[in-house]
């Protein structure tokens, strides 16, 4: 009789890890990666301390290595400690989004669909295309996840959302997912109605960047990041006064109470801008963001509501 192969018989660890890996230890994963605080973890998960200390030797023995490293407070996972817990988010996100799905087949819906946008898409293409699909099929649950790029990709990793609508980035480019292009916006610079730029004409660069403050997205984000690529072939320093923030909605009501210049795709201004809320600044952005679309994972095929939800993307994107 010819000798397995490894690809036809798991190795003794795989096996033994499948017999030994439980619910619970993906959640005491989740609780460790999360609070980076045994005593937390423990309080979180209902169990006291000792038992919390036994579960993550137990784990740890299971892997063969050290997962979490101790420190004078607290703890930090090692860099398979971090692959773990992400492997942990992932699983117990899959099997809570399958037993929702099924409750929600149960009850005579039809499904389940889990959305992370980010919001210079969603105002128009993707609330459009939702409405569409609600209208199609009224008994669809359907959520929808506002936020950047990079926080819409994490969501995506863990399996909270089905698809993405994000840019495209490195981290998108790493071969865990599917890409379809939608389309592309440009940035503008905005001021509050009624700020003294707004009068303004004429506008230079080195002046705003030395003499106003900002409200700007997260250094990760692709506005960001073109602001900064900009400013370098310009070669002038980052905004030193800046409000960091990573919700739309928020920015949209600080630069009505504050003097800040703030820098936003032109779909997501543009309600403020036809309400004259805000003013676009006289300023030539060479900066183009990188383009939006879909983004699934690689390693799942489409189920019938991912595929009828993109295909209104795509219908919507040919018209507009």
């Amino acid at each position: 009789m010819p000798e397995k192969t490894p690809e036809t018989t798991p190795p003794v660890l795989h096996r033994s890890l499948l017999n030994r890996l439980r619910y619970k230890h993906l959640h005491m994963l989740v609780a460790l990666g999360s609070s980076l605080n045994l005593h937390r973890a423990s309080i979180s998960l209902a169990m006291s301390q000792p038992a919390a200390t036994r579960m993550l030797r137990e784990i740890e023995d299971m892997f063969g290595c050290q997962l979490f490293e101790r420190l004078p407070r607290g703890m930090r996972p090692t860099a398979l400690g971090a692959q773990l817990v992400r492997f942990a988010e992932a699983s117990l996100n899959s099997l809570d989004r399958c037993a929702e799905d099924l409750a929600a087949r149960r009850q005579g819906g039809y499904g389940y669909l889990s959305i992370g946008t980010i919001m210079g898409a969603a105002p128009d293409l993707v609330m459009t295309a939702v409405a569409r699909m609600k209208a199609q099929s009224p008994q669809l649950r359907l959520r929808i996840m506002g936020d950047t790029s990079d926080q819409v990709l994490r969501l995506l990793d863990q399996r909270r959302i089905d698809l993405a609508i994000a840019r495209r980035s490195p981290a998108a480019d790493n071969g865990s997912y599917r890409f379809e292009e939608l389309g592309n916006e440009r940035l503008l610079v905005v001021v509050r109605s009624g700020h003294a730029l707004a009068r303004r004409r004429k506008l230079d660069w080195q002046e705003l960047v030395r003499e106003w403050p900002w409200i700007l997205q997260p250094a990760t984000t692709p506005a960001r990041i073109a602001l900064e690529q900009l400013l370098q072939r310009l070669e002038l320093p980052a905004p030193a006064d800046i409000i960091e923030c990573s919700s739309v909605y928020s920015m949209q009501q600080l630069v009505q109470l504050t003097d800040a210049v703030m820098l936003l795709s032109e779909s997501a201004l543009k309600d403020y801008l036809r309400m004259g809320l805000v003013k676009a600044l006289p300023l030539r952005l060479d900066a183009p963001l990188a383009p939006f679309g879909i983004l699934t994972r690689a390693d799942e095929a489409l189920n019938a509501e991912q595929q009828k939800f993109i295909g209104l993307l795509h219908a919507l994107g040919r018209k507009s």
